[in-house]
């Protein structure tokens, strides 16, 4: 699989600093990837308010007149679904954990390197390479007959119902889910959905709440669909399971 993403649509960066949306929009563009870009939020949202379509919307948190989060919740109301992630300095837990609750995709400090940014708005887009995402034509099964992972769009069901889960709980579900009878670590969850090693929160493993947070939603989430959801498991200490053979 070529590195070129080569979107029909493009993908939108919304920033402040023009010197950062110059940089960027080509490195993109560099990489076969369209680019639209606005440094103000107000002038983002009137442009998809008058049909602006876009394969994704990469998103600075702090900005004048109207932040972020605004811009998100502004989107979200319109109907606009395109993935969006935030590439932001902000990098503290309640930071990230306000823009997943609200319906992000994903998180980025803006120190990562173009090479980390590009493949995390890879994941982001559903074209990840082999290690990172296997594409199947059909939804397919893992772990239990009751819930069903489309791996190529990122959807989970469970008992045929779609659950709405942002592509970084669908990498937890789909972790914990193929090793269903297993506890899976804090750590290694939260690796599924950051990167190895990536280091968030306060103290060596201030990781664990930003998990504790996910997972909280993730069962909110399912349990949208099924009141009696009780298939995610906690091992006090450690980390989670997905129970075998679990029913709806």
């Amino acid at each position: 699989m070529s590195d070129n993403l080569e979107t029909a649509l493009p993908v939108i960066v919304v920033d402040d600093d023009p010197l950062l949306v110059r940089t960027l929009a080509g490195n993109l563009e560099d990489a076969g990837i369209r680019t639209r870009t606005f440094t103000e939020g107000s002038a983002a949202v009137d442009w998809f308010n008058h049909g602006g379509r876009a394969a994704a919307v990469m998103l600075d948190w702090h900005m004048p007149a109207l932040d972020g989060m605004a811009v998100l919740r502004r989107l979200r109301t319109a109907g606009i679904e395109s993935p969006i992630l935030f590439l932001t300095g902000h990098s503290q837990p309640i930071y990230e954990e306000a823009a997943l609750g609200g319906g992000a995709v994903d998180f980025i400090d803006k120190s990562k390197s173009f090479s980390i940014i590009l493949q995390r708005l890879r994941l982001a887009l559903g074209r990840g390479g082999a290690a990172a995402i296997t594409v199947m034509s059909e939804p397919a099964p893992v772990g239990d007959q009751a819930l069903t992972l489309d791996v190529a769009s990122a959807r989970a069901f469970w008992c045929g119902r779609q659950v709405d889960l942002t592509i970084g709980e669908f990498r937890v579900v789909r972790l914990l889910a193929e090793r269903a009878g297993r506890d899976v670590s804090y750590r290694e969850i939260y690796d599924s959905v950051r990167g190895e090693g990536f280091l968030a929160g306060s103290g060596e493993e201030g990781y664990r709440a930003n998990v504790r947070a996910m997972v909280k939603r993730i069962r909110q989430k399912f349990r949208g669909v099924d009141e009696k959801f009780d298939a995610l498991a906690n091992y006090p200490g450690f980390g989670y399971r997905w129970l075998e053979n679990a029913d709806g």
